[in-house]
């Protein structure tokens, strides 16, 4: 499977069709059978009620909540045209609560799989008064089971075990960070997710100044899949990473049956180790 992971700039779009139109040519440029956009991503559509909606936090998360589900036809139509899988960029969602969720809908060529929320709030996210959404989910992608971990929630190994223990192989990390350190959190977060499970992890985050939007003015990372640094992947466990707050794609090749291999014959065995570790948990004395 061709994986492509976003280092995505956000803009004060100023019109649907403006906004469909750059939707559209970040997935030609992909050029890949999975793409995996960064969290809040979608608020860039709250500059669609104007700049003063955009300035105004409280107002912006429930403005690119509303466009979320136009947007979501979009991100859907798109993976049908181009035979793709793509992971749309993140953003407020209503999901029917008395606050929004922090939700990425999965779109594929025979039409939408679901969508997997938040887990864990940021601090941020507190303050702003977002909620955790519905329960981790699995996906199935041809070969492939893929779990998503929405930025922070990389973080938490209880969440990424989950996921390894309903089976996935392929995990998608899309993050939004204001600095270098937050974005080097969620880094070793999805390494170590990929070390423990022994599988691949998908990191793109956003990137870029947006001095019109509060809640995403600061964006710094790169792009990034990485792996175990066992048999037959990189011995930095960096299996291809763009360069610092550059926009673009990053592309590379994951083959499940490498995954398989590695799982089976690598150097240390931590997928078929998990029952171990959870046992020798049990056994902790105070």
């Amino acid at each position: 499977m061709r994986v492509a992971a976003a280092a995505y700039p956000m803009d004060p779009v100023t019109s649907f069709d403006a906004w469909a139109a750059k939707a559209a040519a970040w997935v030609e440029d992909a050029r890949a059978d999975l793409l995996v956009f960064p969290e809040y991503g979608a608020m860039e559509l709250a500059h669609l009620d104007g700049a003063a909606t955009a300035a105004d936090l409280e107002a912006s998360l429930h403005a690119a909540a509303r466009h979320g589900p136009a947007a979501q036809e979009v991100w859907a139509d798109l993976a049908r045209r181009h035979a793709c899988h793509i992971l749309a960029p993140s953003g407020p969602w209503d999901a029917g609560g008395p606050r929004p969720v922090n939700r990425a809908w999965l779109h594929g060529p025979q039409g939408t799989l679901g969508y997997q929320d938040k887990q864990i709030m940021t601090l941020f996210e507190r303050d702003w008064d977002l909620r955790p959404g519905d329960p981790l989910r699995t996906f199935r992608l041809g070969p492939f089971t893929v779990g998503v971990l929405i930025c922070y929630d990389a973080e938490f190994a209880a969440l990424g075990e989950a996921l390894i223990t309903a089976g996935v192989d392929l995990l998608l990390v899309p993050s939004c960070t204001d600095a270098a350190s937050g974005w080097a959190r969620v880094r070793v977060g999805a390494m170590a997710r990929a070390l423990e499970g022994q599988c691949v992890a998908v990191h793109a985050p956003t990137v870029g100044a947006c001095p019109w939007s509060p809640a995403v003015d600061e964006n710094h990372g790169r792009a990034a899949l990485y792996a175990p640094p066992d048999l037959g992947f990189p011995a930095t466990g960096v299996v291809v990473e763009g360069a610092w707050d550059a926009p673009g794609w990053v592309r590379a090749k994951v083959d499940p049956g490498a995954v398989a291999r590695l799982r089976n014959s690598g150097a240390v065995r931590g997928h078929a180790h998990r029952a171990e570790a959870a046992a020798a948990v049990r056994r902790i004395r105070p």
